[in-house]
């Protein structure tokens, strides 16, 4: 940014995973800065603030929403505080990027648009599918018409489980792989067919490889019909071993595109002694492996980061708001509702007084 549009002052919500992405990703961006990270695990807050030189660490979220200098926080928190934070937030001022999914509820979803609007606050989704520059390209090629009538947009996500021990909680996550990572495929879908209303969706989904870590699902398919009658198809896994795989495929009328986020940018290496790091999720780098490098550019990340600052700063509209996220939460209810009943779900759906997407796995609505 020039100097008459400074840097837009961010607080990162979170120490571990995620929360190193978003340091990381922001490191590296031109629109935006981080200066302060919150975490209420002792010493955690402040190894990130060390290890991305960023000026401030707390121990209390409410003690970085206090601090004037910040304008915008990320949230790298477990699923069930995204909603309290984000209306914490928006009452102390503050643009908001939640991670995906949005929240545990459509309801909470509501409540986060609302506050958000109501304190003239952007609430930005943190949906990188949208920014991953190879799926972007094959977005472009879509709306010039490249592809002809586009009915089919396939997405695939798949790697043998989390990074954290509270996504394998259905009570803090809300659900399983279809919550973790289904959020991601039918956003993808939905994004890319230019936002056509979902109309129904049926899933499957089963716990196959991972019954004594969680009652989550751990591998799930889902097919979402779309009001102008494309097809979306999401498949999502945490009991594929090797590491992370992430692809897609368009089908068009006249044409067809495939994108594989990782094997087009890396490098097939054999290793008898193995070495440092490969790519997200692959346990080992001894024999075969596909080191990937400018992982997190080539994820997006560093994009939606600076996107999300000329936003406030009033330079560009939002791609990926509050009202997207909306959109996954109802079909990752819907989704499970779906496998719980074993059919197809129509839409809109209301989960009734399911406090968590998975509850309607365990207990359908009748």
């Amino acid at each position: 940014m020039s100097q008459s549009q400074p840097r837009v002052r961010t607080g990162i919500i979170g120490s571990q995973f995620e929360a190193d992405v978003h340091a990381a990703s922001i490191a590296v961006g031109q629109a935006v800065q981080a200066v302060a990270v919150a975490s209420p695990t002792a010493g955690h807050a402040q190894a990130l603030a060390d290890r991305y030189e960023i000026p401030k660490a707390f121990t209390d979220y409410r003690k970085l929403l206090d601090d004037p200098d910040i304008e915008m926080v990320t949230i790298a928190a477990p699923n069930q505080l995204h909603c309290q934070i984000t209306l914490e937030a928006a009452a102390a001022g503050k643009h908001v990027v939640v991670e995906k999914p949005m929240a545990m509820t459509i309801a909470e979803c509501d409540e986060m648009i609302s506050a958000c609007a109501a304190a003239g606050v952007h609430l930005f989704y943190a949906e990188e599918l949208f920014f991953t520059p190879k799926y972007v390209k094959a977005k472009e090629i879509a709306d010039q018409g490249g592809l002809g009538e586009v009915f089919l947009v396939k997405q695939t996500e798949m790697h043998s489980g989390p990074h954290a021990d509270w996504f394998w909680d259905v009570e803090r996550s809300g659900g399983g792989a279809f919550m973790d990572m289904g959020c991601h495929g039918t956003a993808f879908c939905y994004w890319f067919l230019g936002r056509p209303q979902p109309v129904a969706i049926t899933a499957h989904m089963g716990t196959y490889v991972h019954k004594e870590r969680t009652r989550g699902d751990d591998h799930s398919f889902a097919v979402v019909e779309f009001a102008n009658g494309a097809i979306g198809q999401v498949e999502d896994s945490w009991a594929r071993p090797g590491g992370m795989d992430d692809r897609i495929e368009v089908y068009g009328s006249e044409g067809v595109t495939y994108a594989n986020l990782h094997m087009g940018n890396a490098l097939p290496t054999y290793s008898e002694k193995g070495y440092g790091y490969a790519v997200e999720k692959a346990p080992t780098t001894r024999g075969w492996s596909y080191p990937v490098f400018e992982e997190l550019w080539n994820y997006g990340f560093p994009q939606e980061m600076d996107h999300f600052a000329r936003c406030v700063r009033g330079l560009e509209e939002p791609r990926a708001t509050g009202r997207d996220g909306r959109v996954v939460q109802e079909l990752l209810f819907a989704g499970y509702q779906s496998a719980g009943l074993g059919r197809r779900v129509a839409l809109p759906f209301d989960p009734g007084p399911a406090r968590r997407p998975i509850d309607l796995w365990f207990e359908p609505v009748q």
